[in-house]
């Protein structure tokens, strides 16, 4: 899995370059959704079991950890705090969207339990909510109404002419494809290895996919996340953590298909709602430090999301 997020990296830097859609698109749709397929297949695998809280907690958790993962790679990056250093409007954007749609699926549990086939209405607003977003945020990138101050620290997305050049197009998405599936196949394995451990050691599903399959399906996002840093695509890199976030909300949608005892949001547990409410938390903590863009350090946004997250992963072993 660490080696197919590496070489993922790479190739999503080339096409972005290629495509003329830029880091932060690329990364927040298409890396985001790819470096996702092994946590929805674990979800939906959990679901289809009839596993609620595993499903869920893997999806959220993921967004969580994959979040205290961008102040790792900001950690690495000493020149300059990472979010001054890759602003962009459509990572804000795409930040906001994300606390958006994470809020959707709390309020369907206080909402009356209503299903058409099986799938709650809340399910089918997450994509066209998620569908709009995107498109948004195509829509900013090609006819942007404001732009960042630039800083000598900024790092300025400039396509590598050279480097996107030399395969077909064809092939790099090709290759592109594939390393996704990898990512996916291995979702498999972990939703099987999730529920097993959830029953054979009486650990809740909530904690079993909060920490343990939701961390395990994010290395993708941490490995391609650091890969990106080091090859100074930072929207990239940020773009690819958000973008991925988002992506892993519609997991949720998926998963409520899946789930044939009636609304999954139904069958969340209190825990699950503090991981929905721990979500939203984080990502206005990042979206706030995305604006407010502190030059030295992992700045106030990085200290805050680690204690954030490493308080509700307290929380959730004390509950659970």
């Amino acid at each position: 899995m660490a080696l197919a997020g590496t070489r993922l990296t790479t190739e999503a830097d080339r096409l972005a370059d290629r495509t003329g859609l830029g880091e932060a698109i690329f990364g927040g749709i298409l890396l985001g959704a790819a470096t996702s397929l092994s946590g929805i297949v674990t979800s939906v695998t959990a679901a289809s079991d009839g596993f609620a809280s595993l499903a869920v907690s893997n999806a959220v958790g993921g967004i969580t950890a994959q979040t205290a993962f961008l102040v790792v790679a900001d950690m690495i990056y000493r020149r300059v705090n990472l979010e001054h250093a890759a602003a962009d409007a459509n990572n804000m954007l795409m930040a906001a969207l994300l606390m958006l749609l994470v809020s959707l699926p709390l309020a369907a549990a206080f909402a009356p339990p209503v299903t058409v086939y099986g799938v709650h209405p809340i399910s089918l607003l997450l994509v066209a909510a998620y569908l709009f977003g995107t498109r948004a945020a195509v829509a900013l990138r090609d006819k942007p109404m404001w732009r960042p101050s630039s800083t000598p620290e900024t790092r300025a997305d400039t396509p590598d002419e050279g480097e996107a050049n030399k395969q077909p197009l064809p092939v790099m998405i090709a290759v592109f494809a594939g390393l996704s599936v990898v990512l996916a196949l291995c979702g498999f394995a972990i939703a099987r290895a999730g529920a097993v451990l959830s029953q054979e050691l009486g650990i809740s599903g909530t904690v079993v996919g909060a920490l343990m399959t939701a961390v395990a399906t994010s290395l993708p996002e941490l490995v391609t996340t650091l890969a990106a840093v080091r090859r100074g695509a930072l929207q990239l890199a940020v773009g690819g953590i958000i973008g991925g976030n988002t992506f892993d909300v519609l997991f949720l949608s998926l998963s409520d298909a899946a789930y044939r005892e009636g609304s999954i949001y139904h069958a969340m547990t209190e825990a699950d709602d503090l991981m929905l409410v721990g979500a939203i938390m984080i990502t206005a903590i990042l979206l706030m430090g995305l604006i407010m863009r502190e030059r030295r350090g992992i700045g106030f946004e990085g200290l805050a999301i680690l204690a954030a997250y490493v308080g509700l992963a307290g929380i959730q072993v004390a509950i659970g």
